[in-house]
């Protein structure tokens, strides 16, 4: 299984093993990793936007055109911010690294 390892908000690294076809935010989820998502990766809001490190960026599929209208309303966007629920984990995002923003911007709470 793929290593995948986030950084949290207070900077721990905690690296896990992921199953093939599960998105970011289902991982995160499923090690009990503070991520949001609070539409469920409906792709209805930005809770679970993570910030992806430069050399796995370009390993990605593209944004869709809706992830990116999602990511407008992200907090601290940064120029390799994704959808944690749009990430899904292949054989070659082995080794990905994903930082977790500060706060979230819930545009259902604000």
């Amino acid at each position: 299984m793929p290593l995948i390892k986030f950084i949290d908000k207070d900077g721990k690294t905690i690296e896990v093993e992921a199953k093939i076809g599960l998105s970011l935010l289902e991982v995160a989820r499923k090690y009990d990793i503070d991520i949001e998502g609070a539409c469920d990766g409906a792709l209805a809001c930005s809770t679970c936007h993570v910030i992806v490190e430069q050399e796995f960026f370009a390993k990605l599929p593209p944004a869709s055109d809706a992830e990116e209208d999602m990511l407008d309303l992200a907090f601290g966007l940064a120029p390799t911010s994704r959808l944690g629920c749009q990430i899904i984990v292949t054989d070659k995002i082995d080794g990905l690294t994903v930082r977790l923003p500060s706060a979230t911007r819930n545009i259902m709470l604000d």
